[in-house]
């Protein structure tokens, strides 16, 4: 029988992972099919091929999230397939309308960073640097809605790494089916009993996702994390689901998703403790995310600038810190709180 969840890695990887690709090769699905290029559309390409597989027998391309790393080949196998390309209705429009997205995003980004306190020539490297993408201007792209159903996924809003960020689970657990990797050679069996959920970058194996400069469309990014994690942990039993990555292999969603509160509970004392070494002067979160992370360039200066602000913003609302001043943004320990 035709492996039911045939996974597809990319790349030599990263802190994250190598990036990861499913195929439900009876369904006609493809769920995150990568970054762009033609080295990732080939390594996609051999994917389908060794699955038995032609692209013209997908009839369904899923993304998770925005992102290019797994949004990137997306328009270009929905094309080659003649398939429906499919993502939640926030995130659709950055694929949709790539080339005017962009420009809104940038600039988006870069006003976030100023606001955040980021230096004007440390702004100015981070959009030099986020160089287009070779993807298509517009892409036809159908919304999907938390509750959908598509062969057999539902769609789960999981917000907080990106606005419209979308797991999907698979309600259909079929006698004998396994998963398998192409890219690897390892094949692990899938119990019969046994759900999937594929989770994006919700919830990773050996990295906590960025929250905050990953998407700066979100006003709460942190809040809005913690109650994906809520949902999932809520939801799905981690005893009758496995849960798909969208980097990495699968993983514990239980063991992950109490590791990444635990991450975040640390960081919220780290930048408790920093805002009270500076006070009573008041910090950006910039000033809060070197004096965590060292000097931050390119990406790592929003990724790190975004999660002192989410964190920042969440003791804000919890009465543990206050804003002090809006341009650039800085805060003071409450210690009123303490």
């Amino acid at each position: 029988m035709t492996a039911d969840v045939i996974r597809i890695g990319f790349g030599a990887g990263s802190p994250e992972g190598a990036n990861s690709a499913y195929l439900l090769p009876e369904r006609g699905v493809l769920i995150d099919p990568g970054p762009p290029g033609d080295a990732a559309f080939e390594t996609l390409l051999s994917g389908i091929d060794a699955a038995g597989l032609a692209p013209e027998d997908l009839e369904h391309v899923l993304v998770t999230h925005w992102h290019v790393d797994h949004a990137g080949s997306a328009p270009r196998i929905a094309d080659a397939a003649d398939a429906t390309l499919w993502m939640g209705s926030d995130d659709a429009p950055l694929v949709r309308e790539y080339a005017t997205a962009r420009d809104r995003r940038l600039d988006r980004d870069a006003a976030a960073l100023r606001d955040w306190g980021v230096p004007d020539e440390t702004v100015e490297a981070v959009v030099a640097g986020d160089t287009p993408s070779p993807m298509p201007d517009r892409t036809p792209v159908s919304d999907l809605h938390d509750g959908d159903v598509v062969a057999g996924l539902e769609v789960i809003d999981t917000p907080g790494h990106t606005r419209g960020h979308v797991a999907f689970h698979d309600r259909i657990a079929d006698q004998g089916d396994h998963e398998s990797d192409t890219s690897e050679g390892e094949a692990h069996e899938r119990d019969d009993d046994r759900s999937a959920l594929f989770v994006g970058d919700a919830v990773l194996a050996t990295y906590t996702p960025n929250v905050g400069g990953g998407d700066t469309r979100l006003e709460d990014p942190l809040s809005t994390y913690r109650r994906t994690l809520d949902r999932l942990d809520d939801r799905y039993d981690p005893e009758t689901t496995t849960a798909y990555p969208g980097h990495g292999t699968p993983l514990d969603l239980d063991d992950r998703i109490g590791t990444i509160r635990d991450h975040h509970g640390e960081r919220r004392g780290n930048v408790c403790d920093a805002l009270t070494e500076r006070s009573p002067d008041p910090a950006t979160p910039w000033e809060i995310a070197e004096d965590l992370f060292g000097e931050l360039y390119g990406i790592h200066a929003k990724m790190g600038a975004g999660e002192a602000a989410s964190h920042l913003t969440d003791l804000v609302a919890t009465g543990d810190a206050r804003l002090v001043d809006e341009e650039p943004l800085r805060y003071v320990i409450d210690e009123s709180a303490e």
